[in-house]
């Protein structure tokens, strides 16, 4: 039988996505669960983390499961064996992989091969976890998703990606403003139109951030350098001159916006000191609702049908 993966958040319907806000909802409320009694996650990291590994490894306890932690020396894909023997092994021990990988395409040969589900954890090219609980925080936030206008600024990212093709799901509109050389790819762009057409849905670019943020219920931001473009840093600060959130910059948002920022945070750089305090920050709700979130799919993917 085949068996579902989350290696994109395009991987779920509309529907599923707001079922998974939802749940995790009502699991943080909660709403015990112990849907993953008797059940085995390992957690493939090549990459560090704070956020990501506390809350899987919680969230898997929670939810009455056991939670094995691998790290990259342990990894090692395609250096210590093939990524396509890890997948077959890892799959007689437990019921699902979490991956935190470097390449996109070793999570996508992973879940090839795996007879288990496998759940995206960060890759280069997506982060569908991170944007579930985004999702998570603004419905909490602003009780709905619907009509809502999400506005990022910064780099084109894996973290800009899914939260591109989640809130177009949804019913939200979502603009992203990037200096020239660091949008957002045209695939991704024209797939989040065509998820945004069914709600009549907005989907805007721009480089300019007074723009983006003028009238937004949401302003998000990330890192300008993340893990893995550190060569690139010098020209990366350069280019993002002006892209930093202060409060200034944030008043042009609606008076009742909320400022969102999925950490780390680069204080002096895509953010302003103090602004992950700021009064309309939600910050720290949206790293605490990555455990709820993530519980959400552990349970949809794992719990008996």
């Amino acid at each position: 039988m085949k068996v579902k993966n989350l290696l994109s958040i395009a991987d779920l319907t509309p529907k599923e996505i707001e079922s998974l806000v939802e749940r995790a909802i009502e699991l943080k409320a909660g709403i015990a669960s112990k849907a993953l009694a008797g059940r085995s996650v390992v957690l493939l990291f090549e990459k560090p983390s704070l956020r990501t590994r506390a809350s899987f490894d919680v969230g898997i306890h929670q939810l009455g499961g056991y939670c094995l932690y691998m790290g990259g020396q342990e990894v090692g894909f395609g250096v210590r064996e093939p990524v396509a023997d890890v997948a077959k092994v890892l799959s007689r021990y437990v019921d699902c992989i979490v991956a935190r990988v470097n390449d996109h395409a070793s999570l996508e040969e992973l879940a090839q091969y795996a007879s288990v589900p496998v759940i995206n954890a960060l890759s280069d090219w997506e982060h569908p976890c991170q944007a579930l609980a985004d999702l998570q925080t603004i419905r909490e936030a602003k009780g709905t998703l619907k009509g809502l206008t999400i506005a990022f600024l910064g780099d084109g990212n894996n973290v800009a990606r899914s939260l591109a093709l989640g809130v177009s799901s949804v019913g939200g509109n979502f603009t992203i403003a990037s200096p020239k050389g660091y949008e957002l790819d045209s695939a991704t762009l024209e797939q989040a139109r065509q998820r945004a057409a069914e709600w009549e849905g907005v989907v805007r670019t721009t480089d300019d951030v007074r723009e983006a943020v003028s009238g937004a219920d949401a302003v998000y931001t990330d890192v300008w350098v993340s893990m893995g473009d550190e060569t690139d840093r010098s020209a990366r600060l350069k280019a993002f001159q002006g892209y930093t959130v202060d409060p200034e910059l944030m008043s042009l948002a609606k008076a009742d916006a909320i400022f969102m920022h999925d950490m780390p945070a680069h204080y002096g750089e895509e953010v302003a000191p103090g602004m992950l305090d700021h009064p309309q920050s939600v910050a720290f709700d949206q790293a605490e609702n990555r455990l709820h979130a993530q519980k959400a799919v552990l349970e949809y993917l794992l719990k008996p049908k």
